[in-house]
């Protein structure tokens, strides 16, 4: 059984319909939401396979399925991947917990060709199973594929800390920017988007 994530035990109830209804709202004004998707299309072939791990409200998946990538969204919250599928059909969605993740269980057995981590997901998984998260995940993605990961310096999960999880799970940092536009890193900055590769052999 799965350690309940901080998503549950450090929001309150209610908070995943808040939650959609901000971006759903966010949508509706125009906000820019693609950010992440336009970053991750840049780095991957045309008609890439995409796991979007942690996929929220689905608003990168859709995006990146838009841009023509073949997506995956999986999130831990059912509350959360029922609103993507009402808003954004085209992506496949999943409920799955990242600690645990098995797609080819859930007949997604194709290797990706990159995965997304992005919305602060990695603050919000289960405490101490931030290597479990890394691992699993690049477990899904091909030899010399990608997995692009964004959050909050600020949230509870040092930088030291994330860099030795995605170490021990066999991914090679490339990139580190200060913001999904690519602004360059500073060691001060409250933001990092760390680009990493699984190994090509």
């Amino acid at each position: 059984m799965a350690k309940p994530t901080r998503w549950v035990t450090d929001t309150d109830p209610g908070h995943s319909q808040w939650y959609i209804d901000r971006f759903r709202r966010l949508a509706a004004e125009g906000a820019d939401l693609a950010g992440e998707a336009r970053l991750v299309d840049a780095l991957v072939a045309p008609g890439a396979r995409i796991l979007d791990a942690g996929s929220g409200t689905g608003r990168v998946a859709a995006a990146l399925a838009a841009r023509g990538h073949r997506v995956v969204g999986v999130d831990a919250d059912p509350v959360l991947v029922d609103a993507a599928r009402a808003d954004h059909p085209g992506p496949r969605w999943l409920v799955g917990d990242l600690a645990e993740l098995d797609l080819p269980a859930q007949g997604e057995a194709e290797p990706f060709d990159a995965a997304v981590i992005a919305g602060n997901v990695m603050t919000f998984v289960a405490p101490g199973t931030e290597r479990s998260v890394l691992t699993r995940v690049a477990g899904h993605v091909r030899p010399d594929g990608l997995v692009v990961v964004g959050f909050g310096t600020d949230r509870g999960y040092p930088l030291p800390d994330f860099d030795a999880d995605a170490a021990a799970a066999g991914l090679g940092l490339e990139h580190r920017f200060a913001t999904w536009d690519l602004r360059p890193w500073r060691d001060d900055a409250d933001f990092a988007v760390s680009v990493l590769r699984r190994p090509a052999s």
